[in-house]
């Protein structure tokens, strides 16, 4: 029983240790760490509300980031991968698009139906914008500031 209850508070202690380095991360306690060493930049963009985002290289490995281009579905609608769509709190709809390498900026959509792993959209980006598939949930928390 002794040893058991040593091997509770032990881990107690371990996941409090990593509860507070964590928290002193997120506060931008890192020591030496300075904002070059950042993985992600946010900037703002004049006259927006929304900001663009870049990644390092590293980054972008990390999180294993993938693109994908918008189609076009039928005369006047566009066509999106579902998994390029994110829903923020207020029940917007969204992609980030990939003006340039490792650069990110979000841009308002309107669906118009899901079709399986496909998206109509009544308007967003032109045909051929690269927009991203895989790390979206990333981006938007880099660029909400999430963990800074």
């Amino acid at each position: 029983m002794r040893r058991q209850t040593r091997l509770i508070a032990t881990a107690a202690l371990a996941v409090s240790l990593q509860l507070t380095a964590g928290l002193a991360l997120a506060a931008g306690d890192a020591g030496s760490s300075s904002k070059k060493d950042r993985p992600s930049k946010v900037e703002a963009i004049e006259g927006s509300k929304v900001k663009r985002v870049t990644v390092t290289e590293k980054a972008a490995k990390r999180l294993d980031i993938q693109t994908a281009e918008i189609g076009k579905e039928g005369a006047d609608q566009l066509s999106a991968p579902y998994a390029s769509i994110l829903y923020d709190i207020s029940g917007g709809t969204w992609v980030y698009t990939m003006p340039q390498a490792l650069t990110f900026i979000r841009q308002s959509v309107v669906v118009h139906s899901i079709k399986g792993g496909k998206v109509v959209l009544k308007e967003g980006p032109a045909p051929g914008t690269k927009i991203v598939t895989v790390g979206v949930a990333e981006l938007y928390g880099a660029e909400k500031g999430v963990g800074h």
